[in-house]
């Protein structure tokens, strides 16, 4: 078990242990995902647009538009506490 300590604006930092073990550099992105009475980090290693061209499609698809779909409907659960 390894232990860190929430400072005065909310911030941890992730031990030398869990950085190495994930592959974390500085600026790498992670997740915290609510599981219950528990809280999951995960590395975010790829991003949207690091998927484009996986799943064919018909026509082309604006991606600014999806996102900004996905931001209203983040939005939208987090009002309504489902998120």
């Amino acid at each position: 078990m390894l232990i860190s300590e929430v400072g005065r604006r909310g911030q941890v930092t992730l031990p030398r242990a869990i950085r190495r073990r994930l592959n974390l550099q500085e600026g790498d992105r992670v997740a915290y995902v609510s599981r219950g009475e528990e809280v999951v980090l995960l590395p975010l290693t790829r991003t949207l647009l690091d998927l484009r061209g996986s799943v064919p499609v018909s026509e082309p698809q604006d991606f600014d538009a999806i996102r900004r779909k996905v931001v209203e409907e983040h939005a939208r659960k987090v009002d309504a506490g489902e998120s």
